[in-house]
């Protein structure tokens, strides 16, 4: 059986993706709306994790845990192997997960009503984290050349004046944009210039696309790599996002003496009993797997930009070099974002996520997630172009 092909009932397993969606989109009833929102796979984890993980819940005792030397040597090898990127052992610090991690650093570091400067349209949790900290945030807008996303160089550098942190997303959600040395090179120039710490959040950086290639910020940092905190993960990669573990990668002592104080003084040092045998099988022996997965998510891509775009004459499809997520351009069919999720969700009946929640830079746009079986992909655009071609039925 081909598991990337399979389809897997996901229903009433507290799935967020699967049995959220009538709170998450205020629907009365969910039960026939196909779900292509939230970024999980709809693919089962690779089998040497899933053999870690029963052998682990075959011992049976569940005591507290600790992620063990080798869970570093998984992550430094992988990093070494993957990414020509050398991490010293002492550099790491585990974590539930990639946003408890960025929520640590803002909070370690800066101060309220200090300044975060974000490039939208991004991940929400970015500028709502720093909300939520009564940190002020402030919006680089990015700018579409050649079908990409790219950075405005000389706005990113005004609001850098007045910064304390960036928070980059590398690769970006949800463009898929892989960023160029060069490109990573004058945001460590421009940032060191005005004194500001980065946090590159890399959660997507395993999920390359053709040619391209991942390049770690800190990794070219150079002598600028004490400001840069590097966040990662397996969960992403591997679709465990539910075990909720996440490294942050910190090259200056004495800034993780204070992201291992700040740790101490929430409670939050420890991860769960399911974590070390996780991490180590994926990144120690899931990488063929990974190379498989990647084959799918491709071929899934140009699938479904094709169909998409020969169904709905007008939409545009933002070719992904990351990720198994796409970006979907509606603005030449002249509906607001209220009026293309009604049809999605109630004529459709299928859910994508509306730009508005990656900042008002992504009005006009969708989010699709790819990761699924093709048969699943497959009806989803069916129901897109149904949705967006029968207006008059809404």
């Amino acid at each position: 059986m081909n598991s990337f092909q399979h389809i897997y009932d996901r229903k009433n397993t507290r799935s967020v993706k699967w049995d959220s969606m009538k709170t998450i989109y205020n629907l009365e009833d969910s039960s026939d709306i196909l779900p292509m929102w939230i970024a999980d796979m709809d693919f089962p984890a690779p089998p040497p994790v899933l053999k870690a993980l029963h052998d682990r819940v075959e011992h049976s005792i569940f005591g507290y845990s600790f992620m063990c030397e080798d869970c570093r040597t998984a992550v430094i090898n992988w990093q070494a192997k993957r990414n020509d990127w050398q991490i010293e052992r002492d550099w790491l610090l585990f974590h539930q997960g990639i946003i408890p991690a960025i929520a640590s650093i803002i909070e370690t570091f800066t101060e309220k009503n200090d300044k975060i400067v974000v490039t939208p349209p991004v991940y929400p949790s970015f500028f709502q984290l720093a909300e939520h900290q009564d940190r002020e945030v402030l919006y680089s807008p990015l700018i579409v050349q050649d079908g990409q996303y790219t950075i405005d160089f000389e706005d990113f550098e005004e609001k850098l004046q007045n910064a304390a942190l960036f928070i980059l997303c590398n690769p970006h959600n949800p463009g898929g944009r892989v960023w160029t040395p060069e490109e990573l090179t004058e945001i460590i120039r421009l940032c060191s210039k005005h004194d500001v710490l980065i946090i590159s959040d890399e959660i997507h950086g395993d999920l390359m696309m053709g040619e391209s290639r991942h390049t770690p910020l800190a990794k070219i940092a150079g002598t600028e790599s004490d400001r840069v905190f590097t966040c990662m993960a397996p969960t992403k990669t591997f679709n465990l996002a539910g075990i909720q573990v996440a490294m942050i990668v910190a090259t200056d002592k004495e800034k993780r003496a204070k992201l291992e104080k700040h740790a101490l003084a929430h409670g939050s040092g420890m991860l769960n009993a399911f974590a070390p045998a996780a991490l180590t099988a994926a990144y120690n022996d899931s990488e063929l797997w990974l190379e498989e997965m990647l084959t799918i998510i491709s071929d899934n891509i140009d699938f479904a930009i094709r169909e998409l775009q020969k169904k709905v004459p007008g939409l545009r499809v933002m070719e992904p070099q990351s990720t198994y997520l796409l970006w979907i351009d509606y603005s030449e069919l002249g509906l607001t974002e209220d009026e293309v999720m009604e049809q999605l969700l109630f004529t459709g009946k299928v859910a994508l996520e509306p730009g508005s929640k990656y900042g008002s830079a992504g009005l006009g746009y969708l989010r699709l997630n790819a990761a699924c079986p093709r048969a699943t992909l497959s009806e989803g655009i069916d129901r897109i172009a149904f949705a967006l071609t029968n207006n008059d039925d809404t």
